[in-house]
């Protein structure tokens, strides 16, 4: 099967890039496609314009320079659809996959009937599909929407995503995230009580993980927060330099990462939504507990006791740290649930065949 990902970065997860750091589907794209292609099915990354060459393989996987569709400026996007319609022409995929949120869905579904390909669209975050981006985009929300309701397959990431998609009419494929290899042992120590891993955007609601670090001074505390939205990036870095108990990191590359996961207690995750944060997959991978203001896959952090879920209430977050990192016994079943669920829920192998099946 010939399969493309139009993907904005995902080339740049296999290209190991240390400039640019992706988002969270991206790397889901590349692990997939890497997946697909040792299976020996022809894959294809399309993804935007940074200067990279076309025709690199790279794991098994061939890498086309899309153009500029990724910028978010509407001119550049509508210039860039000579490129697109050109890689698909050369191509000739016969599925094209999206993961995520993005005006291209409508624009590839439009392109269907005269390039013959089916189109797949693979739900990264729960505001996907239940509203929320509608409300926020009401134009372009609207097209895609249209173009989600309208697309040959759907897959869901989340048993929860997969209930919302039947609940409106629509029939979605269940499976899970990858998992991406450890390059190194883990480590044994652990020197960093809290972390937050995430790029800078308003969902992440990065000024709360400010605000617990402040309320717990004696808390050893982490960020990992690169630039997205850049006047909110600019407000966390100024507010963070001067948290004496925080430690603000601008970038980390992805295959760098896993260390910062390793050497935590407790990841935190202040986010409105997400759909299976990679970030959950790290830290299980890290046996690091999580502590969670509202996101809980699935119900996950109860069924693997795996830390604490704080309902939403900036509170009870701070009082979920406090007790996790003052009762040893309660934050080492909580670092060992968290490891069980990459354990029972996450196999590579088998989350690929199921993805397979959507597509069938």
């Amino acid at each position: 099967m010939k399969i493309l990902f139009f993907s904005s970065f995902a080339h740049l997860v296999l290209q190991k890039n240390q400039e640019r750091t992706s988002g969270g589907a991206e790397l889901q794209v590349a692990l997939l496609a890497r997946e697909l292609a040792g299976l020996g099915h022809d894959i294809v990354i399309a993804g935007g314009d940074v200067g990279q060459a076309d025709r690199m393989i790279l794991d098994g996987v061939m890498t086309r320079n899309a153009g500029k569709f990724h910028t978010g400026h509407l001119l550049e996007m509508l210039c860039a659809i000579p490129r697109v319609v050109q890689v698909l022409r050369e191509e000739r995929p016969e599925w094209v996959v999206v993961m995520g949120w993005t005006a291209w869905l409508f624009i590839l579904w439009a392109l269907r009937p005269l390039l013959g390909f089916k189109l797949d669209f693979t739900c990264s975050l729960d505001s996907e599909i239940n509203g929320e981006y509608r409300r926020e985009h009401p134009v372009f929300g609207r097209l895609f929407e249209f173009a989600v309701r309208h697309c040959d397959a759907r897959h869901s990431i989340t048993s929860d995503q997969e209930k919302v998609f039947r609940s409106r009419g629509m029939t979605a494929t269940f499976y899970r995230y990858l998992l991406m290899p450890r390059s190194t042992p883990r480590s044994a120590g652990k020197s960093v009580d809290l972390l937050w891993v995430s790029r800078c955007q308003q969902l992440k609601r990065p000024h709360l993980f400010l605000d617990l670090a402040e309320a717990v001074p004696s808390a050893r505390c982490q960020m990992v927060c690169p630039c997205e939205d850049v006047a909110l990036w600019e407000s966390v870095k100024k507010r963070a330099s001067d948290i004496p108990n925080l430690e603000f990191i601008e970038r980390v590359p992805y295959h760098q990462i896993q260390e910062y996961y390793d050497a935590a207690q407790i990841f935190v995750n202040t986010s409105t939504y997400e759909g299976f944060p990679n970030s959950f997959i790290q830290a299980g991978l890290a046996g690091t507990a999580l502590l969670s203001l509202r996101v809980d896959p699935d119900g996950m952090i109860g069924i693997f006791h795996s830390g604490i879920l704080a309902g939403d209430d900036m509170k009870e977050l701070i009082k979920g740290a406090e007790t996790m990192l003052s009762r040893p016994e309660l934050l080492d079943e909580a670092q060992r649930g968290s490891a069980r669920m990459v354990d029972e829920w996450l196999d590579n192998e088998r989350n690929t065949h199921i993805f397979l099946e959507g597509l069938s």
